[in-house]
Order: C-alpha cells, then sequence, then structure tokens
C-alpha cells in the first residue's frame, strides 16, 4: 500500500485520486471512510468535528489493505500498522497558499492556526518518520500545478521500482 499524508489543504485527494487512475490501484480516503460507516467516537467540540474511532477503522481497511494495490489519503498515521505501506509520502505547502485554501473551505479561529502550525513545525513528517522506516518516507513539495505533475512522476518512479525489486 502507499499512503499520501499532509495537513488537509495539501493537495493529497486530487494526488491520490490521480495516482489511482495512473496505476490502476484503489484510492482509500480515511475521512470518506469513517463518515460512511459512522467510525466515531464522540465529538470534538474545540475543533468541531467528529472524532475518529482508530480501532474501527483499522477492522474496517484490513481486507482491503491485505489485498493490496491501495492508496491511502489521510492526515495522521501513528495508528495505521506498520506492515500496510510500502511507500509513505508526506506532502508540503507553503503557508500562504495553505492559509487561502483552508480558509476557502471555511476553516477558521484555532482550526485554521492548528493546522497552519502543524505545517510550519512539519509535524506530520515527523510522526511519520516515527512511525514507518525511515528510508520509505518521502516529503514531496506541493504548492503548484507544476509540484503535482513532478510528484505523480517521482512516486510512479517509486512505485515501479518497488515492483520490480518484489516481484
Amino acid at each position: 500500500g502507499v499512503l499520501s499524508l499532509g495537513t488537509p489543504g495539501v493537495g493529497k485527494t486530487t494526488l491520490g485520486k490521480e495516482l489511482a487512475s495512473r496505476t490502476g490501484m484503489t484510492y482509500i480516503n480515511v475521512g470518506d471512510v469513517a463518515k460512511e460507516g459512522e467510525l466515531y467516537e464522540g465529538f470534538d467540540e474545540e475543533y468541531d468535528c467528529p472524532i475518529l474511532d482508530e480501532d474501527r477503522v483499522i477492522d474496517e481497511l484490513e481486507d482491503k489493505m491485505s489485498e493490496g494495490g491501495v492508496i491511502v489519503d489521510y492526515h495522521g498515521c501513528d495508528f495505521f500498522p506498520e506492515r500496510w505501506f510500502h511507500i509513505v509520502f508526506v506532502l508540503c505547502t507553503e503557508n500562504s497558499f495553505l492559509y487561502d485554501r483552508l480558509e476557502s473551505r471555511g476553516y477558521k479561529g484555532k482550526k485554521l492556526q492548528d493546522n497552519l502550525q502543524c505545517e510550519i513545525f512539519q509535524t506530520l513528517y515527523e510522526e511519520a518518520m516515527l512511525s514507518y522506516r525511515e528510508e520509505i518516507v518521502h516529503q514531496l513539495p506541493s504548492n503548484t500545478p507544476e509540484d503535482l505533475e513532478r510528484n505523480l512522476d517521482q512516486i510512479m518512479q517509486w512505485i515501479e521500482q518497488w515492483m520490480k525489486d518484489n516481484n
């Protein structure tokens, strides 16, 4: 499996869907899976969003992940089983771009600030480096449409190389 990580607004979904269509892999947005199955354990008043039930998400995805050929899109990674992923990429966006994207999604106040902070301090990149083997974690810039194309080419190369090495 491939894990696509990044704070909201960095372009994970666009990249994940495009990658799936180029590779024939299955694209899974964890947020959507949770919404469809109502895989929550309460509500976070401060952030105005439901709290993910991580164990139920893992149960829900386990069969698909064991079949392989899956691209998973989420903004956190420390609860996924390490065995699920062969490549992890973390998208990062410059703050000025990210601010506009989040604001246009209706983010404001603490939610907006915390997502920007998360990006500034590269929180998710560090989380990924702690959660997975360092050599499978890649950080990619995601500011412009040109970045998107470059990232897709780069990830396609990694996937092709991985398939050569493992088949």
